[in-house]
């Protein structure tokens, strides 16, 4: 599967963004999907995750509350909707899929080429 997220940009402190995740192929729900991000100088790190079909959803401590992950299995697409955007969220964010649910970035089967947030103070 090929995976292609949009969505980032510049926002200030306490905006809010939504990315998308858009993937090829006949087989989207065979996967759950992932976003993960990367700041400069540190490694990557899981963000949010979802089920095959969107039944369950998980996140990161750091973006609990703030961040949800959804999915259309019909547009093959994954979105992650970030409220309350701080400075630390300021990353490239990268989609991934899996063929089972994992917050490891070893565990990811496919990788998107990133999309740059960058949060303002």
């Amino acid at each position: 599967v090929q995976l292609q997220a949009s969505g980032g940009g510049l926002v200030q402190a306490g905006g809010s963004l939504r990315l998308s995740c858009a993937a090829s192929g006949r087989t989207f729900s065979s996967y759950a999907m992932g976003w993960f991000r990367q700041a400069p100088g540190k490694e990557r790190e899981f963000v949010a995750g979802i089920y095959w079909s969107g039944g369950s959803t998980y996140y990161a401590d750091s973006v609990k509350g703030r961040f949800t992950i959804s999915r259309d299995n019909a547009k093959n697409t994954v979105y992650l909707q970030m409220n309350s955007l701080k400075p630390e969220d300021t990353a490239v964010y990268y989609c991934a899929a899996s063929y089972t649910p994992s917050s490891s970035t070893s565990r990811m089967d496919y990788w998107g080429k990133g999309t740059q947030v960058t949060v303002s103070s």
